[in-house]
């Protein structure tokens, strides 16, 4: 059994003057990882592994861990076209745009399922029969709970994005007359659940704002 290792480090632009954030980790036992709002990724690694790193489709070399000369520390710059690097650095900030294509970059995590009976059924022209590619799929254990937890972080992260997109500090402050530390506090201590988020009305979200409101001043007079 090879030893295990956790391979730390940053995702730049070939600049080294921007940090990438939601670039793929992937590693050849099957475990991935994402790069964080400031370009940090770390992923769990075996000896013997390989890793390598994709962004908007495009992947790099694999790098042998065996070869990397410091496995808490490997930050490595990524090539973009000069047109991705504009809309990183000006494009302005529109929820609907992000998710749609945050869906188109990782559709195949988000259409990840693990396969089933139906799955491997197909049906051809002498009768019912087994699927050898989801047949393989059942086998992969560590692959399939890899992709899942993936899928998951992935949809957690939606979410987050979907209550920021509802329950952002402009709306706020315009509803309560907060701001500074008191703006920041009262998000925080009543930042709604996305199933709130997702299902109310525009006006049942305002309501829920001016009641926390008003239920927060009656709990700072005592």
């Amino acid at each position: 059994m090879s030893a295990q290792y956790r391979v730390k480090g940053t995702v730049y632009d070939s600049s080294r003057s921007y940090r990438i954030e939601a670039v793929s980790v992937m590693s050849t036992n099957g475990r991935m990882a994402i790069t964080d709002s400031l370009g940090r990724y770390q992923i769990a690694v075996g000896e013997y592994d390989s890793i390598w790193f994709s962004y908007l489709g495009k992947p790099t070399p694999k790098y042998p861990v065996l070869k990397i000369a410091d496995i808490n520390q490997f930050d490595i710059a990524l090539r973009l076209k000069s047109d991705v690097m504009q809309e990183v650095r000006i494009k302005s900030r529109n929820y609907r745009e992000d998710s749609i294509q945050n869906r188109k970059d990782y559709a195949k995590v988000f259409d990840f399922r693990r396969p089933n009976v139906g799955s491997m059924t197909s049906i051809g022209p002498t009768g019912a029969g087994i699927d050898l590619d989801e047949l393989i799929r059942v086998f992969q254990f560590r692959k399939n709970k890899s992709m899942e937890k993936f899928r998951e972080r992935l949809e957690e992260q939606e979410h987050q994005k979907f209550i920021d997109h509802r329950f952002n500090k402009a709306l706020v402050k315009r509803l309560t007359g907060l701001d500074g530390d008191a703006l920041n506090i009262f998000m925080l201590k009543y930042r709604p659940s996305y199933a709130f988020a997702l299902t109310s009305t525009e006006y049942d979200f305002q309501m829920y704002i001016k009641k926390c409101f008003e239920l927060d001043k009656s709990a700072r007079a005592f």
